[in-house]
């Protein structure tokens, strides 16, 4: 299986496709891993080089003895792409896997073609914007009670792959994902990120960077980009208000609704979310 080193470390990627194509870049999010993109790849439609990475820490990528910040993926995700020798990219980026991506696309606009992003932190939220639910939710992972959930057992796995759908995977499916979680120490990247939700400028060292590719994302009107939305779920993290004020205030979207979904949308919908992509390249000559 394609590793490269990277860094101090390794990272784990999935490659399929035109290996002489255009490079499009699938980016998971928490608590996944290049696993998330298995059935949206081989139903892509388009002569491109698909590319999706394990971020570090997750999946069968490297584990280095680092604080697993926002900041610290951002540095071994830059450095996977200079070791590939990626250019003329096309990202496509769910979860924490697309503020990645647009952090990656707004320090590097010279070399991005297009962002298709799905269920991710489009601009810094508050904490009163929060339903009860999430907001109780982002409460506990940020006390002691997370670590006693999301170190000590395997709760925000199972729970984002069964209560994150509408279609809960079975006791198979689930072992792929924890299995790269055998331990306490394993499962620090999770909680890091499931503590890195920037609510009222904190923790500050996420919401900058989350500032800064806000304007690149007003300005970039150059750079296609591509928003698909989801229903009948009160997981969804982009609803139709925040689908509206994506319509406003993201330069050259197009917006394509793609079914019934959880946030974990391409366990629930991954033929057409491929088709939505593959559409919107070719609408954009991005193939």
């Amino acid at each position: 299986m394609p590793e490269i080193d990277v860094l101090d470390s390794t990272m784990y990627y999935e490659e399929t496709g035109n290996p002489a194509g255009a490079p499009w870049v699938f980016l998971h999010g928490n608590p996944g891993s290049s696993r998330l993109w298995r059935n949206v790849l081989p139903a892509v439609g388009a002569p491109a080089r698909l590319l999706a990475p394990d971020l570090i820490g997750m999946g069968r990528s490297g584990k280095p003895d680092v604080p697993y910040r926002f900041g610290d993926h951002a540095r071994y995700l830059d450095a996977w792409f200079e070791q590939m020798g990626l250019q003329e990219v096309v990202l496509v980026g769910h979860d924490w896997g697309g503020a990645l991506a647009f952090d990656w696309a707004a320090r590097h606009p010279g070399r991005v073609r297009g962002v298709a992003f799905l269920e991710t932190i489009v601009r810094p939220l508050s904490w009163s914007e929060l339903g009860e639910g999430p907001r109780s939710r982002a409460e506990a992972m940020r006390g002691p009670q997370g670590e006693a959930l999301v170190l000590d057992q395997d709760f925000f796995v199972r729970t984002a792959y069964t209560g994150g759908v509408l279609d809960p995977l079975g006791e198979e499916d689930l072992r792929a994902y924890l299995e790269p979680y055998p331990t306490r120490e394993s499962r620090r990247p999770i909680l890091e990120w499931a503590r890195s939700l920037p609510l009222d400028g904190e923790p500050a060292d996420v919401a900058e960077p989350v500032e800064r590719y806000g304007r690149w994302l007003a300005g970039s009107i150059d750079v296609p980009k591509l928003l698909l939305t989801f229903d009948s779920s009160p997981t969804l993290l982009i609803d139709d208000a925040m689908a509206r004020w994506c319509g406003a205030n993201i330069a050259a979207l197009d917006t394509e609704h793609c079914g019934p979904a959880g946030h974990h949308a391409p366990e629930d919908r991954p033929e057409a979310i491929a088709k939505a992509i593959t559409a919107w390249a070719a609408r954009r000559d991005l193939a």
